[in-house]
């Protein structure tokens, strides 16, 4: 009767736990950030910029290789990429439109810690775009990056702190917010 009675009681309060930080909004998820990038060398490179300034209306991050591929004509220093990074109110609009060019479908394996990232084969596929002749047919990849409250302390430069492991978006909590808040759908 008293085993019981003391099993009981932990369960109690594991539940009560478990209730807390389900309330707690410290541990409320919430998109940071998302990173737009393509590849390309000299002219294909200059059609990638176009078109991420099409679809933001941002200034473009050219990114420089380190490593020397001589195979493809790489060298380090050549610019072979550009990014722009979305953070703000607009961000959202943006990627219901960029998961609308894959079906509201992403893959369980696209989802890692903190993140998910998924790629566009041509930027027609998105919703609302027309073709621009003179970028021609490219497509680009999709970074969304996921954070808690709290991050701030791993960043700041006076007093900097380091993130414990349970601050982490495990990949669980990003499929239930995708499901739940986009309506996407993970195979």
């Amino acid at each position: 009767m008293a085993k019981k009675q003391t099993e009981n009681k932990i369960e109690q309060k594991t539940d009560n736990k478990k209730q807390k930080l389900e309330k707690n909004p410290m541990r409320e998820i919430e998109v940071e950030k998302i990173v737009l990038n393509c590849g390309g060398v000299a002219e294909k490179l200059d059609k990638s910029a176009k078109l991420l300034n099409i679809l933001t209306g941002r200034t473009i991050k050219q990114v420089e290789s380190t490593k020397r591929i001589p195979t493809f004509g790489v060298r380090p220093g050549l610019k072979t990429g550009c990014m722009v990074t979305l953070r703000g109110e607009e961000k959202m609009a943006l990627l219901k439109r960029f998961l609308g060019a894959v079906a509201n479908k992403i893959r369980k394996k696209a989802i890692k810690e903190n993140h998910f990232s998924f790629g566009i084969k041509e930027y027609l596929e998105i919703p609302d775009m027309e073709y621009q002749r003179d970028i021609g047919l490219i497509g680009l990849d999709v970074t969304v990056v996921f954070k808690r409250k709290g991050k701030r302390v791993a960043i700041k430069k006076i007093k900097q702190g380091r993130l414990p492991k349970k601050q982490h978006v495990t990949p669980e909590e990003i499929i239930e917010y995708l499901t739940t808040k986009l309506g996407v759908t993970v195979e």
